[in-house]
């Protein structure tokens, strides 16, 4: 089947979630983290994924944005800036303000004058998402974003890809689906996504039972994965 329907994770895929991090560290009330901020973002993401995955295996199930503030709790505290509550607050208010890749809006556009379907499909809040769409301005690129809130567990639960075909009314095989984490990936290959790992960071494949179909270094190469 021809693809018909483009869907993206949203965070680190088509948001750069090292933004906040890095936006704060150069302010001069932050000069804490200056040299740190690679660090400070890098343990902030993997624990927000941690606490994502564990949540979802053992049903305590929360919204993505308790986990993001727990995330960077235990990265403040890991990198010795948790006694400064104006940094703790500064980096949550900047991550309500993430900016997309720059290739992302001329990206979406393609598709969307190419006649297909997008979305965003996250572990991201309702809430979370419409900020980030919004300020990143790309909301008319963009038919839907859907939340894990909708089933209450978070990715890779199959119950969460199953949110595609419920609202475009599509087959598994007519949905390209995009992810910058591996393991999102991998487990929507399995789940029947044709898939597009966007590895910027050149990481190995992870080792599960299901791979990538394609993978790229950015986002400009979608719309020719997509069949425009």
């Amino acid at each position: 089947m021809p693809i018909t329907t483009c869907v993206f994770d949203a965070y680190g895929t088509l948001f750069d979630v090292a933004a906040a991090a890095r936006e704060a560290a150069k302010e001069p009330a932050f000069a804490a983290i200056a040299d740190t901020w690679p660090q400070l973002a890098e343990h902030w993401r993997l624990k927000q994924l941690q606490y994502s995955w564990l949540r979802a295996v053992t049903g305590a199930h929360c919204d993505f944005w308790q986990v993001t503030q727990e995330g960077l709790d235990w990265a403040l505290e890991k990198m010795d800036v948790a006694g400064d509550p104006a940094l703790r607050e500064r980096l949550l208010a900047l991550y309500w303000e993430l900016q997309a890749y720059p290739e992302v809006p001329d990206m979406l556009r393609a598709l969307k004058d190419g006649g297909l379907n997008t979305a965003i499909l996250s572990n991201g809040s309702p809430e979370m998402l419409n900020g980030a769409v919004k300020s990143a301005g790309i909301g008319d690129v963009l038919d839907v974003s859907l939340s894990v809130e909708s089933v209450g567990i978070f990715k890779p639960d199959s119950s969460v890809y199953d949110l595609v075909g419920q609202h475009f009314g599509c087959a598994k095989d007519e949905v390209l689906f995009v992810s910058s984490n591996g393991w999102d990936a991998g487990a929507a290959t399995g789940y029947g996504f044709t898939t597009a790992w966007v590895n910027r960071g050149g990481d190995p494949v992870d080792r599960l039972p299901w791979r990538p179909a394609h993978q790229l270094q950015d986002l400009t190469g979608i719309p020719a994965l997509a069949g425009l």
